[in-house]
């Protein structure tokens, strides 16, 4: 069995990080997702693919103002080169297909700092378009639990800096950075609960 398959009982982690056009995954639209792979090299945590797309507002979805301001996304700029949503679940079920038979998991689950929003956006969005993915229906690698449980944080940016690493504000809020720190403070706090064992 491979050793991140073994660690992960055959999961096979995701991070996860998704902007949105509101709260409400029913009614709000997705604008942006990145996810990154990860292998388990020597006990730690190593990322060997990135999966970035920018979405087409699907139609009849509301977009909220004040969330287009938060993350100062603009839904029809040309230079976006956003894809459809089914498009982008089309070639991300094709990626963690790839992977889980790469790396002999049954199975992805989705790691995000308050990954259930995550999760459910996706859900959501697979629902409307008729599809299915090889993701958890439910299970979820949450960094703010884990933050908080060896961290004594919750919040991503404060987690991250307790961990002892870099967090650019100016960066934030954007799906692929969000992303990549999420995915180093993950790999952070897997070696630490690694350690315990020892």
């Amino acid at each position: 069995m491979n050793k991140l398959a073994k660690r992960f009982r055959g999961f096979l982690p995701i991070v996860v990080d998704i902007e949105t056009a509101g709260f409400n995954p029913e009614t709000n639209a997705l604008l942006e997702i990145a996810v990154i792979f990860v292998d388990y090299e020597d006990g730690v945590l190593v990322p060997i693919e990135t999966f970035h797309e920018h979405v087409i507002p699907e139609p009849g979805l509301i977009l909220d103002q004040d969330a287009l301001e938060f993350t100062k996304i603009v839904p029809d700029h040309p230079f976006r080169y956003a894809i459809s949503e089914k498009e982008m679940l089309v070639r991300l079920q094709s990626r963690i297909e790839h992977h889980c038979e790469q790396l002999n998991c049954s199975r992805a689950v989705l790691v995000g700092h308050n990954g259930q929003f995550d999760l459910s956006f996706i859900q959501a969005a697979l629902a409307r378009q008729q599809l299915s993915m090889l993701l958890h229906k439910f299970l979820v690698f949450d960094t703010a639990t884990l933050s908080a449980a060896f961290l004594r944080e919750t919040v991503l940016a404060r987690a991250v800096r307790k961990a002892g690493m870099p967090f650019d504000e100016a960066e934030a809020h954007g799906a692929l950075y969000d992303a990549t720190v999420t995915t180093d403070l993950f790999s952070e706090l897997i070696k630490r609960a690694d350690s315990l064992k020892r």
